[in-house]
């Protein structure tokens, strides 16, 4: 989360927006958008804004639509341990 923090302080930057422009444009609040860039953390729903902003689709669909596996037997693993209970 921090590298893509960093990456939208950047495309604010690159496109001369203030945090308050920022904010005024995507409906999130300027300390918000700070506190982002500062510690990576934001809600999903903000994030979602500053991709629609920022044009991020095609990164965010690449990065989406990876698989967590890379066979069957991988995916199988997977499966089994979706319903393991902590501790057990």
């Amino acid at each position: 989360m921090d590298r893509l923090a960093e990456n939208c302080k950047s495309r604010r930057l690159e496109k001369g927006y203030s945090r308050r422009t920022l904010g005024n444009l995507t409906g999130i609040p300027a300390p918000t958008i700070e506190y982002f860039e500062r510690t990576g953390k934001i809600s999903l729903e903000s994030f979602c804004k500053l991709i629609v902003l920022f044009d991020y689709f095609d990164e965010m669909a690449s990065l989406l639509g990876r698989t967590k596996y890379s066979n069957s037997q991988e995916l199988e693993t997977i499966n089994k341990n979706q319903n393991r209970q902590k501790g057990r």
